[in-house]
């Protein structure tokens, strides 16, 4: 009798997300057994080391993606839980890889490209520090300290500094668009706004924002991006690349400005114009909405090096290509 194929095993920790959902898709597809850990609906749950352990145990895939979302007003109870959720899930990750008779032979954990230093002028690789401060940045070097601490024998680790993600159904595309088609989808104007602490740092060792309050980028913040498409291949990409470890930007090589950004979601929905939204403006409907003004107003200018070093190849390069493809006209 044959003997029946070894069923490869990927586990994701925060796999009901929008990220986590398209990747159990697509290692679904890549034949992979894949099984989940969250809070509730899931294989494991957080609060189970045990059954934890018992997913991590033998697969050959970790991914870890749990974390509150955060477009969300940053109060006192948010920001703790923003954190807590991020650093607590690792470790629990990390408790589990360590003790895993098997152990996986690579773990790729969620990051952010928010931790690299606001410009304006010139963008950031991996090999350039997390050198920003505030709440955001002591976020993200707590979450990959958390990854990185101690030795994990045997296996990889990765991790995915992520810029903004897009695709059909991701929230804050889905917001962009709405506001594009409303006549809404002017450029954001960062300036002047009345002094708060909610950007404040956290963490075992926070830090202070030294930058003004403001600048005056008029439009030209840079925002980079990934196609969700080009997010989920740069997990294969990487998955199958044993050379590379370490931090890894999860972004297009071509980061756009505000004003760009903007005039291509109107083009994309043929909307006619767009209302710029000074910051003044920005703050009250933010404050409606229950979001904050960084995730448009901050500069976010990475590249991926690692990536385009060890030869992956964009499928979505351009803004333009992508957002076309997402609407589908």
């Amino acid at each position: 009798m044959n003997a029946t194929p070894h069923l490869r095993r990927a586990v994701i920790g925060g796999g009901s997300g929008y990220l986590g959902t398209a990747l159990a898709r697509a290692l679904r597809v890549d034949g992979y057994e894949v099984r989940t850990i969250g809070r509730s609906g899931a294989d494991a749950r957080w609060d189970d080391p045990a059954g934890v352990l018992r997913l991590v145990d033998g697969a050959d895939l970790v991914i870890g993606l749990a974390g509150r979302r955060i477009d969300c007003r940053y109060t006192d109870r948010n920001r703790d839980e923003i954190l807590r959720s991020r650093v607590r899930t690792t470790q629990a990750l990390h408790r589990a890889v360590t003790a895993a008779a098997a152990p996986p032979a690579v773990w790729m954990n969620g990051s952010s490209a928010t931790a690299y230093r606001y410009s304006l002028v010139s963008p950031r690789t991996e090999a350039d520090p997390l050198d920003e401060k505030g709440f955001s940045p002591d976020v993200t070097r707590e979450w990959e300290a958390a990854l990185f601490d101690g030795e994990t024998p045997g296996t990889r680790r990765i991790a995915l500094r992520t810029s903004l993600v897009l695709g059909r159904g991701a929230p804050v595309m889905d917001m962009l668009l709405r506001l594009a088609r409303l006549g809404l989808g002017g450029p954001q104007y960062d300036g002047w706004w009345f002094p708060h602490r909610r950007y404040r740092g956290i963490g075992a060792h926070p830090t202070e924002p030294d930058r003004p309050d403001y600048e005056h980028s008029r439009g030209r913040q840079r925002l980079s991006w990934m196609h969700e498409q080009d997010f989920v291949q740069a997990v294969r990409f990487l998955r199958d690349h044993d050379e590379i470890a370490g931090p890894v930007n999860m972004a297009s090589p071509n980061a756009v400005t505000n004003v760009e950004l903007m005039r291509t979601l109107r083009r994309a929905v043929r909307a006619p114009f767009g209302l710029p939204a000074p910051r003044f403006v920005l703050e009250p409907g933010m404050a409606v909405l229950r979001t904050e003004s960084e995730l448009v107003l901050k500069s976010r200018w990475v590249l991926p090096q690692v990536l385009e070093d060890a030869g992956y190849a964009f499928r979505y390069p351009q803004l333009a290509g992508a957002v076309q493809a997402i609407v589908g006209r």
